[in-house]
Parts: structure tokens; C-alpha cells; sequence
């Protein structure tokens, strides 16, 4: 995984880190196209997946560029 990390671009992985960050997310995802940004994560079976959505939007706020669309959601369970 420590190889699949380095090979991405510096403000995705920093969005990884972020979210990661956030307690009760247990995985995450991150995809990129030019204009917009998509994140999915995985809540721990305790945290409330509403709540835990505002906390990594508030996290990765800092990241937004200006005219850029960003879409917060959950992963489906293993």
C-alpha cells in the first residue's frame, strides 16, 4: 500500500491523510476529475454516519479550490 500511497498526487494523498484523521472512519476512498472531488468513506459500526460525513468535510475543507465541486458519501460495507 506505502507504494500506491507515494505514486499520488501530493493534495489526494494529503486528502487520504485528512480523512483517515477523522475518528470513526475505518476506510476511505478518494477519486479526482478535473473540477470536482469525490470522497467515500466507511464509519466505525459506533459513529453515526451523518455526523461522521460533516466531520470529514469540515476536515478536508482547507483543500477545496475555488470553482471545485466536492461529494462526500459512504462506502458500502464489507
Amino acid at each position: 500500500m506505502e507504494d500506491a500511497t507515494v505514486s499520488l498526487p501530493p493534495r489526494l494523498r494529503r486528502t487520504l491523510e485528512l480523512v483517515y484523521g477523522v475518528e470513526g472512519v475505518t476506510a476511505a476512498r478518494v477519486w479526482h476529475w478535473p473540477g470536482r472531488v469525490a470522497v467515500g468513506v466507511r464509519p466505525a459500526v459506533l459513529s453515526a454516519p451523518s455526523e461522521l460525513l460533516r466531520r470529514v468535510e469540515s476536515a478536508v475543507a482547507g483543500l477545496r479550490e475555488p470553482e471545485e465541486t466536492w461529494d462526500f458519501g459512504l462506502l458500502e460495507t464489507e
